[in-house]
């Protein structure tokens, strides 16, 4: 039951956020719409950011398990790389509290937004130095710096995901792993 309670109230804050940010809710919109009192959230709650963290941290650990479904042991390391990278940045363009703080950060620049997209964005670069330093010791790529490669990973995927959509159509998957190939796989020099 007391479960249930949280979950219902993390839910209801997660929509909350979404519709709202972060500046505009309030514990007392957070309660009604988990139609529950304003006390019963901060039974489990200390304040608005600690509920608003838990639920990032939330997305953060949907995101790790996106990733690591991504990840076949029988495919190359850029095969899993393209896949994994490509369904993390497709769920976090489609997920709504991250669409919301994106806007908020743009028209407000709330701390708190740009803090959570941050953590989403470290959990993300964590996971790729990790999947970059196996590559490594299993003789897959080249021996490099795994936080600057990741850093370098990301912002080519954001870049392609993200970015170029602003101006132009969107790229397909495939295209995008093409792309990903010619740059960092094959490089450009002749």
């Amino acid at each position: 039951m007391v479960v249930d309670r949280k979950e219902s109230i993390a839910e209801a804050a997660e929509r909350t956020f979404a519709s709202f940010g972060y500046k505009a809710t309030t514990m007392d919109l957070v309660a009604r719409v988990a139609n529950v009192g304003k006390g019963t959230i901060y039974t489990f709650y200390k304040n608005k950011e600690e509920l608003f963290y838990a639920i990032m941290n939330q997305f953060i650990q949907k995101l790790k398990k996106v990733a690591l479904n991504a990840i076949h042991p029988e495919d190359s390391f850029f095969t899993n790389l393209h896949r994994a990278l490509y369904n993390v940045l497709e769920l976090r363009k489609e997920h709504q509290l991250t669409i919301k703080l994106t806007q908020e950060i743009k028209e407000i620049g709330t701390m708190q937004a740009k803090q959570a997209l941050a953590n989403v964005e470290d959990a993300i670069l964590l996971f790729l130095e990790g999947f970059v330093k196996d590559a490594v010791l299993k003789g897959e790529i080249q021996p490099c710096d795994a936080k600057i490669t990741s850093f370098v990973i990301l912002k080519l995927y954001i870049a392609l995901v993200f970015d170029w959509e602003q101006r132009h159509d969107s790229l397909t998957s495939e295209e995008i792993a093409d792309l990903f190939d010619l740059y960092l796989v094959k490089g450009l020099r002749k």
